[in-house]
């Protein structure tokens, strides 16, 4: 029997583990496809794509009980015009921690989608959120509150102070957050119940956990709440400790990361201690350099992270850089896959592609606008699988990033064997830059250009927001 299939042990009776290492598994090599905002079952029915396009991990939205707004719509974003309502982001307002909601899908639907993931040799990587509730707080369903011993104790003695400075530890991992009131992670029965439904995750195949809002759930080291004795919520739910004699299934074998957003007094190097963390400030200076065309004024050496490349989550845009403030929004479909060739083919981070939605232009960010519709056909576009593909044949090649004079090529080189070719710009380009390809002709598979190397110079052309990739073989 595969222990990736059989049932560990009933959702709440899992036993003590011996110690394991002090910190989880990290995943180079490998790439996240963000199902944002798809239906458990419309994921489950294109598993064989996203498998075939090279991804190794499919992230789901948020899957526990959430708040039900706008009567119940399933539109992306209210709208005029649309008889639709809804907003994505009720699902990041739990009224419960319960497998199931009515904007994805229940637990049946979660088990047929992870026997699916598991049929075409795909992780199941779950978004989840226990720092908060809805913004209704009195939404929260009996069955929560009865489990931490009354409503009163599901928060954080700060939980409905709002957070004026965000630098501020203290206010940023305890406060009240965007009008959502800050649950006490520190209660040991709030630790309990949660750990069920993350357990419960991983019996019906969850092998990883994407933690929404990872900053404002405090570190060892950070101040305690009045309500808290000690913050070791890390400790536990990276699988160092149990919780009144509950621990949580498999924590060698998942990949946990933890949206560790950048900013002045942010503990980022202490998270990776506990979890991989997002490198948002890279993020924006692959948006800079598409949005000027070219790379001179913008560093794309440097990861503009104080972690280890290797514990870093990367992405060109996010669901939050494309939603919340569209400020990813605007650039072409062409550009976005620009830069996720330049990202996904460097050496070091687990990059995560966005799935926008389904129809999406730049003149309408929501298309269809209906949530569980699958997004649009990016994902799998020849160009993002060919450096999905490449990816995963260059692991364990060392990289060099070299730029041509103006700063509109950039390439990143694996090693002899490889290399990826990106123009930032929107415009015809001549690419002449040094490489440790062996003389001879090169044909990119996907757009049929050649390339020719000569006494270590590449050259050719690249049309614009090209890309382009070279084997040495």
């Amino acid at each position: 029997m595969k222990i990736s299939r059989i049932l560990l042990a009933a959702a709440g009776l899992a036993v003590l583990p011996a110690m394991y290492a002090s910190r989880p598994v990290t995943e180079q090599g490998k790439v996240i496809l963000h199902a944002w905002s798809w239906s458990l079952d419309t994921i489950a029915a294109n598993m064989k794509t996203i498998a075939d396009a090279g991804y190794d991990f499919v992230q789901t939205s948020p899957v526990q009980r959430c708040y039900v707004g706008d009567n119940g719509g399933r539109a992306l974003f209210s709208r005029p015009g649309d008889p639709e309502m809804g907003k994505w982001y009720f699902y990041y307002q739990p009224t419960d921690w319960q497998i199931g909601n009515y904007m994805l899908g229940d637990r049946d639907d979660f088990k047929a989608m992870c026997d699916s993931a598991y049929k075409y040799g795909v992780k199941v990587l779950v978004d989840v959120l226990p720092n908060h509730t809805a913004v209704d707080h009195t939404a929260v369903l009996p069955s929560l509150d009865a489990a931490v011993g009354g409503h009163e104790n599901l928060f954080h003695g700060n939980g409905f102070t709002d957070i004026t400075d965000y630098n501020d530890r203290l206010q940023c991992t305890t406060g009240k957050m965007g009008g959502l009131p800050d649950v006490n992670t520190e209660n040991p029965d709030f630790q309990y119940y949660y750990m069920q439904y993350v357990n419960d995750l991983i019996n019906l195949g969850a092998r990883g956990f994407r933690y929404d809002t990872a900053k404002h759930i405090g570190l060892p080291s950070d101040p305690l709440d009045p309500k808290a004795t000690e913050n070791d919520f890390w400790e536990i739910f990276t699988g160092r400790k149990g919780v009144k004699g509950l621990s949580m299934l498999m924590p060698d074998s998942l990949y946990i990361y933890g949206e560790v957003l950048q900013d002045r007094n942010v503990k980022e190097k202490e998270y990776t201690e506990f979890i991989d963390v997002t490198a948002s400030n890279y993020g924006h200076a692959l948006r800079d350099a598409l949005k000027k065309g070219n790379t001179l004024t913008t560093d794309l050496n440097s990861w503009h992270h104080t972690a280890a490349p290797e514990a870093l989550v990367t992405w060109v845009e996010s669901h939050d850089t494309y939603c919340n403030e569209n400020e990813s929004a605007p650039l072409t479909d062409d550009q976005i896959r620009a830069a996720w060739v330049f990202l996904t083919a460097r050496a070091a981070g687990t990059p995560l592609f966005f799935s926008r939605p389904e129809g999406s232009t730049r003149e309408n960010y929501w298309g269809t606008n209906r949530i569980g519709n699958r997004g649009n056909a990016e994902f799998f576009h020849p160009e993002v699988v060919a450096v999905n593909k490449f990816r995963h044949a260059m692991k364990g090649q060392p990289e060099y990033l070299s730029f041509n004079d103006d700063g509109t090529v950039g390439a990143v080189s694996r090693g002899t064997e490889g290399v990826a070719l990106v123009n930032f710009s929107a415009k015809d380009t001549n690419v002449k830059l040094t490489t440790a390809l062996p003389d001879g002709t090169y044909t990119d598979s996907v757009s049929g250009e050649t390339f020719k190397v000569s006494k270590g110079i590449l050259t050719g052309k690249l049309t614009p927001n090209a890309t382009a990739i070279l084997y040495a073989n």
